[in-house]
């Protein structure tokens, strides 16, 4: 398929008129073609009013249908072959097993959204009959069931091209619910979002949808992202960013004469608690298997270990030894783009430039756009102090904070904001009062709790939970992985004494679509 630079604007191709994009490949720094026209406003509203058009059929599309679509897509994407794994390498310096297996993960979430949707159970029927002769006073028959939003506006994230971009979560998830979606592409891979984006543009056409089910716009200033998400057609946001770009995005969407939710996740050190018994009996083993996630992807995972909790105590050297080691050993890693690896060059000078910590080691020299991991070592009682040292380095960079005891855990803990992952290290020998107070602490503050593990690695099942409380993500109550990601995009509708002609499939009196609905408060399956 030959990558042409244009927009997907429905069934229109379009060659943007403002800034122009490339790729930049990040282990070469060589411009890549073709070049990509950034849209304009005009692009915008043509998008977004061909999405509002799309939204009454693809809404009441059937369950069945819709997920077919959805199969498609994922069909289509795999249909792209080498061409897509070798063109996302370049764009990003990622190695072929992590762009297969990102591929992979892509494609299993759209056929898992499309599992979800034939089952029928997200709508979450629920049905109260009418009780006339109650008394005192009789009670109507109300029956609920949830709807899609509406057009849905998703930027692609950096650090994932394909799992967090173009067919990524949120468009699954949005399509699921039966919105139509405009994706923003990230300007670090358009090729990448081309690709991606004519796959799905094929689905819709196959599937004999309406053209404005998807469309795919690109723009490296402000311009587009603040014309999407202020365009009256949109009513709900996905974005995987940075902190300030997340936060300006949310005051956009404030300030529209309709307020609509934005769904951002934007930043995470993602604390690991390392207790006295499991440093004393496998201190050396936890401080390789941090340095082992840390390195992963050179660290650009939003998921990655930036900041380490430890007692000091027996097994705590050898753990620090081990993860000097093991850090000074390893190869350093192309970043993703040229920006990223200067974001995180100054976030490592700005730790090195602090009097309180002191540098454990270092990674390998770097050159180029790649990274050289960092460790570094402060106090609890500096780090407390310093809200600096809780501001994330994005890149394999980790600071370890030293506890004296139990208390200055909790207390490192507590002033920490929302993360994505909390991890625990422990045996079953450790106090459980220390223990339980940890995740009780940590229920509070990050969306996923680890026992003996770190957060990298982010399993698409129906039970995950990627989000947690601001800056996490901008909606602590939601997730971007997981099935449970369906209801960003959709709200509950009571329909009251409805004759039942009239009512939804999901909520009649027979039960037609033959899914598990809440009746008078019981579970009723037929």
């Amino acid at each position: 398929m030959t990558i042409s630079g244009h927009m997907l604007l429905g069934a229109e191709e379009v060659m943007g008129t403002s800034a122009q994009i490339n790729a930049i490949n990040p282990a070469t720094g060589e411009k890549m073609a073709p070049d990509f026209g950034g849209g304009t406003q005009a692009d915008v509203d043509k998008a977004c009013n061909k999405a509002a058009k799309a939204f009454s059929s693809f809404r009441r599309l059937s369950n069945e249908k819709r997920a077919a679509f959805i199969d498609s897509c994922a069909d289509n994407i795999m249909e792209l072959g080498d061409e897509l794994v070798e063109r996302v390498m370049a764009e990003t310096g990622l190695p072929q097993p992590r762009v297969v297996g990102e591929r992979g993960r892509t494609v299993g979430q759209l056929k898992l959204f499309a599992q979800l949707i034939r089952d029928g159970n997200y709508l979450g029927a629920r049905i109260d009959t009418a009780m006339p002769d109650r008394e005192p006073l009789p009670r109507l028959d109300h029956r609920m069931q949830y709807i899609p939003l509406g057009p849905v506006a998703v930027f692609g994230a950096s650090n994932f091209p394909l799992a967090f971009s173009v067919a990524g979560g949120d468009t699954a998830a949005a399509f699921a619910a039966g919105c139509p979606v405009i994706v923003k592409a990230h300007s670090s891979h358009p090729g990448t979002s081309e690709l991606v984006g004519r796959a799905l543009q094929k689905a819709v056409a196959d599937h004999g949808l309406d053209e404005g089910v998807f469309s795919l716009v690109f723009g490296s200033g402000r311009e587009v992202g603040s014309a999407l998400v202020s365009h009256p057609a949109i009513k709900a946001v996905g974005f995987t960013g940075s902190e300030g770009g997340g936060t300006a995005l949310m005051k956009l969407a404030a300030a529209r004469p309709e307020p609509i939710p934005v769904y951002a996740e934007m930043s995470s050190i993602n604390p690991v608690f390392l207790l006295p018994d499991a440093l004393a009996t496998r201190g050396a083993e936890i401080g390789s298997n941090l340095v082992a996630s840390m390195m992963m992807g050179a660290g650009q995972f939003c998921t990655s270990p930036g900041l380490v909790i430890a007692m000091a105590g027996d097994g705590y050297d050898d753990f620090v030894a081990s993860a000097r080691d093991s850090i000074a050993e390893a190869a350093p890693q192309t970043m993703l783009s040229p920006t990223i690896h200067e974001a995180y060059q100054k976030g490592v000078e700005h730790l090195s430039s602090m009097s309180q910590l002191s540098q454990l080691s270092q990674g390998k020299e770097a050159q180029g756009c790649q990274c050289r991991a960092a460790l570094f070592e402060v106090s609890a009682s500096d780090f407390i102090s310093n809200e600096d040292l809780r501001e994330e380095v994005f890149g394999s960079c980790s600071l370890v904070v030293r506890c004296d005891n139990a208390e200055q855990m909790i207390t490192v803990l507590n002033s920490l904001r929302g993360q994505l992952t909390g991890a625990i290290h422990a045996t079953d020998a450790e106090d459980p009062e220390l223990v339980d107070g940890l995740i009780e602490a940590l229920e509070l503050k990050v969306g996923r709790i680890i026992w003996n593990g770190f957060g990298t690695g982010v399993e698409v099942c129906h039970a995950m939970v990627h989000g947690g409380p601001y800056p996490a993500t901008a909606d602590g109550r939601s997730t971007s992985v997981g099935t449970a990601a369906i209801d960003r995009y959709m709200r509950p509708v009571c329909y009251q004494n409805m004759p039942n002609k009239y009512l939804p499939k999901s909520v009649d009196e027979e039960n037609s679509l033959g899914i598990c609905r809440l009746v008078n408060g019981e579970v009723v399956t037929n």
